[in-house]
């Protein structure tokens, strides 16, 4: 009998959400998704400490950014040995309001990626926070044949102006908007009423989902930021999920059933919503969406403040 994992990689593309490649490899995933806090992360294990250190010798004279993306490229190429898919290698978060900025960098990490022999168009995702500018950015870079994973996505209509801008892929995120309703809610949160397709993370996936499916937006959706298995197997369907290497190991150790369902039959049996479009619309929509708001502001913090860090270690 299947595991949930084989299982669910009959039905959804499953990417590994790590920057642990040696971890990753057990799980033979499709794609991988990096960002600075699993870099962070990765660097701080003896393991991967060579890594860092290659990067600080070889290229001590540069400037501490661009040393950072080759820190980044570095474990793409690794992870890339591994995988038959996508790395996504993610620009830095304190270039999120800034589209030249973001565009000069997303540019480099393409460049780096070449330079290596890799085939940036089949095999590169560039990751960049899903605000207005980081959007307007990926819009740019696509029409160079640069693909992009717009990521920190909480809120429907930043979906819909990375439908409009012709990207290549979401990672709409569940555990943190779960986190945020969750917290919202204090002692009336009711963790089995509110779990599976209930699950506010969930809802808002399925959401976006159903209505790329029903417009025929040929943007890929990648359900993102699990907090537990049930999240994942209630979005079964969705055109990819990246998991934690954690998830992945219980997902293969269990043979419970997939519950999501997802598909185009599905979708089109959904109510159909339509978005304003344009700058004014989309920070008006995003302002009056509190946990969106919030959530993607929290998550630009964090990843600011471990790309510090990175900097650190590298300038130490």
């Amino acid at each position: 009998m299947n595991n949930t994992l084989l299982e669910l990689k009959k039905v959804t593309q499953v990417v590994a959400d790590t920057g642990d490649f040696q971890t990753m490899a057990e799980f033979l995933p499709q794609d991988a998704t990096t960002n600075p806090s699993l870099i962070l992360k990765a660097v701080q294990k003896p393991e991967y400490r060579p890594l860092l250190d290659k990067v600080k010798t070889t290229f001590a004279s540069e400037p501490t950014d661009l040393q950072t993306d080759r820190l980044l490229v570095a474990f793409g190429l690794e992870i890339l040995k591994l995988i038959p898919g996508r790395v996504s290698t993610e620009v830095d978060a304190r270039l999120s309001f800034d589209t030249q900025a973001t565009l000069a960098r997303a540019r480099r990490i393409i460049d780096l990626y070449k330079a290596e022999g890799i085939d940036t168009e089949k095999r590169v995702l560039i990751k960049i926070a899903s605000t207005w500018e980081g959007i307007q950015a990926a819009k740019v870079l696509e029409q160079e044949g640069i693909h992009c994973n717009l990521t920190l996505l909480f809120s429907p209509i930043q979906a819909h102006a990375c439908a409009q801008a012709g990207i290549t892929l979401i990672s709409p995120f569940v555990g943190r908007i779960y986190d945020w309703y969750k917290k919202s809610a204090g002692a009336g949160w009711n963790e089995e009423a509110q779990a599976g397709p209930n699950d506010p993370g969930v809802q808002s996936v399925r959401r976006i989902y159903a209505y790329f499916k029903q417009n025929g937006i040929k943007t890929e959706v990648m359900g993102a930021s699990f907090r537990n298995v049930g999240q994942i197997k209630a979005l079964s369907g969705c055109d990819l999920l990246t998991i934690s290497p954690n998830l992945l190991a219980e997902l293969q150790a269990s043979n419970a059933p997939l519950t999501g369902g997802l598909n185009a039959d599905w979708a089109n049996a959904q109510p159909r919503e339509t978005f304003p479009n344009g700058e004014a619309a989309f920070r008006y929509a995003l302002n009056d969406d509190p946990m969106g708001t919030e959530k993607l502001a929290e998550g630009i913090r964090l990843f600011a403040k471990d790309s510090e860090t990175l900097d650190g270690l590298l300038k130490g």
